[in-house]
């Protein structure tokens, strides 16, 4: 059984998506707890921090691609409604 609920929206204005589900929200937290730590890391070790970076981003980029709506740029969700 495939289940296609959507854990991110596109945002309103611009590119990318916001979370829309607490599956969403929980995903963006364990990027944040990731992400943070690897930031720190950069005075010790710079091309590991920056490598880090780039995974976990990649990551969290791919769970939104693969987990919410097709992303496009947009201005408003006036489209959205109409059609």
């Amino acid at each position: 059984m495939k289940n296609n609920k959507i854990w991110f929206v596109r945002k309103t204005y611009g590119y990318g998506w916001t979370p829309a589900t607490w599956e969403g929200w929980l995903v963006l937290l364990i990027w944040l707890i990731i992400f943070i730590p690897i930031t720190l890391m950069v005075k010790y070790d710079l091309i590991l921090s920056i490598i880090g970076i780039f995974v976990a981003t990649g990551l969290l980029i791919y769970v939104c691609y693969k987990k919410g709506e097709k992303p496009r740029w947009q201005w408003d969700r006036e489209e959205d409604i109409n059609n």
